[in-house]
């Protein structure tokens, strides 16, 4: 793959600075330098890895490395890079075009962050023109609450806090009681199950903020992730049919990294016909007592603060307390 070089709008006068578009895979260590770096600097607490970046990049969808990224660089050294990618909600029925920086924090709040976004911004202008004009047509940009530079870029472009997400834990200690009701049964899940438990989730989720209709190339994606471990799934059935379930995981990379024993009790669903039951609780309190019995010390999930099944005080009744926030900024196209 030739690199190609890119001359954005408006970018800031830096001796050595220069741009260019993604070169193939030998760009996924100068990333993961990115990353780390960043990490570092912002305490994101990002246990990404080379397979990781290998593996997403394998699966991306409405995405093209080859003309949707860009990287900065200072005398030939990549010191950030971006790119874009869009899906369509289904309710609303919304086009929402994304994007993000990643930048080594030396050469942070010298205009190069807005320069990369008012690139991408115009790459997304790009794509929507192939799309139909039948929905509203929305930029997005996911922040950290404790990114106040970043966060004070994205205002000044005019994007807006739009949603906010907050990742939880709870020490493994005191777990609570908590019990499925007559006739609702947990059972192990086997490979031949995986799918249909997923499918299930998604039919859950549907009701959700930014809810898309999942595509079979995702599910392949999560399957062949370091995140889909079904051994740890919590789920409940009613005779043949799935009603809730928490798709546990460990993420043994971040664990190691940081010096942490933490499972995670995520993508927590019950579908409708079957909620304000008390299943989710127990599924919950189930995942707590299987994550201690594997040598977990914490669990921890994330959630949205409007999420409107009451999840969060669901998860501050067993405990959870908030670690930190996620902001979706948007503004339209």
């Amino acid at each position: 793959m030739n690199v190609k070089n890119i001359t954005p709008d408006n970018a800031p006068v830096i001796p050595g600075l220069t741009f260019r578009s993604f070169v193939g895979e030998i760009d996924f260590s100068r990333m993961l330098a990115i990353i780390n770096a960043a990490s570092k600097a912002d305490n994101d607490e990002t246990s990404t890895t080379l397979a990781d970046i290998k593996h997403d990049y394998a699966h991306l969808t409405n995405s093209n490395p080859e003309t949707d990224m860009i990287f900065a660089e200072i005398n030939g050294e990549a010191v950030a890079y971006s790119r874009v990618h869009w899906w369509q909600e289904d309710d609303p029925n919304d086009r929402v075009y994304s994007c993000f920086v990643h930048i080594v924090p030396a050469w942070r709040d010298q205009a190069i962050e807005e320069t990369m976004i008012q690139w991408c911004e115009g790459r997304l202008r790009n794509i929507s023109q192939e799309h139909p004009k039948d929905s509203k047509r929305l930029f997005q940009y996911s922040s950290l609450e404790a990114k106040k530079s970043l966060n004070k870029i994205l205002e000044s472009l005019g994007y807006t806090s739009t949603r906010f997400f907050i990742e939880m834990s709870r020490p493994l200690e005191d777990i609570p009681e908590a019990e499925l009701h007559e006739g609702i049964e947990a059972r192990p899940v086997t490979e031949e199950h995986a799918h249909k438990v997923w499918e299930a989730a998604n039919e859950a989720f549907r009701d959700h903020w930014g809810y898309s209709e999942p595509k079979e190339e995702e599910y392949i994606s999560y399957k062949s992730s370091k995140y889909f471990q079904p051994d740890l799934w919590q789920v409940a059935w009613d005779g043949d049919e799935v009603v809730s379930s928490v798709m546990n995981y460990i993420d043994q990379d971040h664990n190691k990294k940081y010096h942490r024993k933490r499972g995670w009790t995520e993508n927590i669903s019950t579908r409708r016909e079957w909620r304000r039951r008390g299943i989710a609780r127990a599924l919950i309190v189930r995942s707590m007592h299987m994550h201690k019995a594997n040598g977990m010390t914490e669990v921890a999930l994330g959630v949205d603060t409007d999420n409107p099944n009451g999840a969060l005080k669901l998860y501050q009744s067993l405990g959870y307390k908030k670690l930190r926030t996620e902001v979706i900024y948007r503004k339209p196209m």
